[in-house]
């Protein structure tokens, strides 16, 4: 996934308070190259004041210069509100130059309060960057965020702009004209937005996400480039506000080439999460530099930033989106374990398996529900990895002591196990739970020998994280790193590390917090992750973990990259899952649309991938490793 920097010396424009009009902010700027300077045209915020009757902060557009693109001065405000179509605020101007003009287009408010019908784009027209020509309102409906293209295409002027940005879904579509004066034409507008639907991009992935145009397009040698803003679940709770970028074809800009799936930035600094309005970034403008693709920005309606990535990295990214992704496949005779009535002790569910591989089978251990939401561990074993051979009629290891009792109603038991060989034993991490008290981690062994003769000689298990701290989805390295022994779990919202002398645990030292992954915003795993295995390969552990979305809290699964010799560095994480929620085990059950592995092995060149459906039954998949480590490495 191609990475953005951001500019260390952000923000890079803010709004300074011995101007009035723009004391409260100055943000969403539009830079456009002039000789040897960079002018930005940004949404100035003023103090309060009272302002056609009504004491509120006005927008008007300021303009700042710079010789590098980061150092602005001399501020000054260039367009502000004049007449009835804009008297009550112009903001987050558009700018761009075509033959010997340039062309700024701005959102112009002509009511208050502020409703839907007010908001159209207005147009101011300028020959030199100091001096307004001409000033036109452009559209007689909603709409925000209108750009020309910098030149014609097919001999005509063409446009993209925002429609419906206030009455969603807003779309993104094109115009195009024969000349300069189609573009204030209110009939060729009312006659364009009748066939509305003829002219958008469909950018939009859900109904409940919103777009908006967000540089003016630049022109590539692949295509238009075009830098938009997309909002992930807009009409709820949770807004995911991100950077996304699509090509568009040079001579039909309507087509769309590819674009990326998944957000090139969403809020992470101080200056993005704190502000006017917080968790905003909002792309504005973008400059073609040095190889470099320029974003610029507004961070939480307060000020202007700046971030880079390389232009060609991102091409080929955009292009190949349409190609797919890496992902496993199913076993075909899934689901190979679901529950059995007639026994009481996995009635309800089998679900979350792991699995490790020993005397030519995969030994299969299944966390196994009763209807009393009581879980034990099950067995089952497959030659293949594929067919159950064989499965035993009884749970081979259950609650044993108080701190995995039921203490009041609800789940309790021994959930989710993690295998790990060390030398001749395999030591087992699940989640030890009482139904009352916060899940704790415990850890349980057994011989090798044990487990391959079936002979269940389990040892006295011990709580190894600290009580009252939900804590889950544990596992130890099958070897040591500089002499310590490795154990990955999760604290919500991380997946930690921490390194012991030994395995006894008498010390009295827990496992604590000390994070290497967190959740990534705007993508499959933005709320929260858990370890699923670890396993060594040449070029790093491979980990396989889970995560849940915000928009739907669907459960995936992906696979992450660590150091071989320092696995508290993630190399890598996949960008999109290896493996979601599609089969009507998966999509249904008692928790649905999760895929929950607790285990895999690894077979000739396969990796085989167990997971729990749906929290219902048992499936399996296989990935190719040297895939899966090529995607991770490059």
């Amino acid at each position: 996934m191609v990475t953005v920097y951001r500019d260390r010396e952000n923000p890079i424009l803010v709004g300074e308070s011995r101007n009035s009009w723009e004391a409260q902010g100055a943000f969403n700027g539009c830079p456009i190259k002039s000789k040897d300077k960079v002018h930005i045209f940004y949404r100035a915020q003023s103090s309060p004041i009272l302002h056609n009757g009504v004491v509120m902060e006005v927008s008007s557009i300021g303009q700042a210069t710079s010789k590098d693109g980061i150092h602005f001065g001399e501020h000054h405000q260039f367009i502000f509100p004049e007449f009835s179509w804009e008297q009550f605020g112009c903001e987050d101007p558009r700018i761009t130059k075509l033959e010997n003009k340039y062309y700024i287009f701005y959102t112009a408010l002509s009511d208050f309060p502020f409703s839907a019908k007010c908001i159209n784009v207005g147009l101011a027209i300028t020959k030199d960057l100091k001096k307004i020509e001409k000033k036109h309102r452009i559209t007689p409906f909603n709409a925000k965020a209108m750009a020309l293209f910098p030149e014609k295409i097919n001999g005509r002027i063409y446009a993209v702009l925002t429609a419906n940005t206030d009455i969603p879904p807003a779309k993104i579509a094109i115009a195009d004209f024969d000349c300069e004066e189609d573009l204030w034409s209110e009939s060729y507008w009312k006659n364009w937005y009748s066939t509305l639907d003829e002219h958008a991009i469909p950018l939009q992935r859900n109904s409940n996400d919103q777009v908006e145009l967000g540089a003016p397009p630049l022109k590539t040698k692949k295509g238009w480039l075009l830098i938009y803003s997309y909002i992930r679940n807009y009409l709820g709770t949770q807004k995911i506000f991100g950077i996304e970028a699509a090509l568009l074809d040079l001579k039909n800009p309507q087509k769309i080439l590819g674009r990326t799936d998944l957000p090139l930035m969403v809020p992470e600094e101080e200056y993005e999460l704190y502000g006017k309005v917080p968790n905003i970034i909002f792309p504005s403008g973008a400059l073609i530099k040095n190889k470099k693709l320029v974003i610029y920005y507004g961070a939480a309606d307060t000020t202007c930033c700046v971030a880079d990535c390389d232009l060609e990295a991102l091409i080929k990214e955009i292009l190949e989106e349409k190609k797919g992704h890496l992902s496993c496949k199913r076993f075909e005779n899934n689901p190979i374990l679901e529950p059995i009535s007639e026994n009481a002790w996995e009635a309800k569910a089998v679900f979350n398996p792991t699995a490790i591989r020993e005397k030519g089978l995969t030994h299969i251990f299944y966390r196994a529900m009763s209807k009393d939401d009581t879980s034990v561990i099950g067995y089952a074993w497959t030659k293949d990895g594929k067919n159950i051979d064989g499965k035993a009629d009884e749970p081979v290891y259950a609650p044993r002591e108080k701190f995995e009792m039921k203490l009041q109603p609800g789940n309790s038991g021994c959930e989710d196990p993690r295998m790990t060989k060390i030398g001749e034993d395999i030591f087992m991490c699940y989640t030890a739970v009482d139904a009352k008290n916060a899940p704790r981690v415990a850890l349980t062994s057994i011989k090798v020998r044990d487990l391959v003769r079936k002979n269940w000689n389990w040892a006295n298990p011990k709580l190894i994280s600290p009580p009252g701290i939900d804590d889950k989805d544990a596992c130890v390295l099958p070897e040591k790193i500089k002499g310590k022994y490795v154990f990955f779990h999760r604290i919500q919202p991380s997946i930690d590390i921490n390194f012991f002398d030994n395995l006894n645990f008498e010390e009295g030292r827990l496992l604590e917090q000390n994070p290497i992954m967190f959740p990534r915003k705007g993508m499959w795993d933005n709320k929260k992750i858990g370890l699923n295995t670890v396993m060594k390969t040449k070029v790093g552990w491979l980990m396989i973990y889970h995560g849940v979305s915000e928009e739907n809290s669907s459960y995936r699964i992906g696979a992450a990259l660590l150091e071989l010799h320092n696995p508290e560095k993630v190399i890598a994480r996949t960008k999109y899952p290896i493996l979601e929620p599609e089969m009507a085990y998966e999509k249904e059950g008692i928790v649905p649309n999760v895929v929950f592995p607790c285990g895999a092995v690894r077979m000739g060149a396969k990796l085989y991938i167990y997971y729990g459906g749906g929290d219902r039954v048992i499936g399996g998949a296989t990935i190719e490793m040297d895939k899966i480590l090529k995607m991770l490495t490059e």
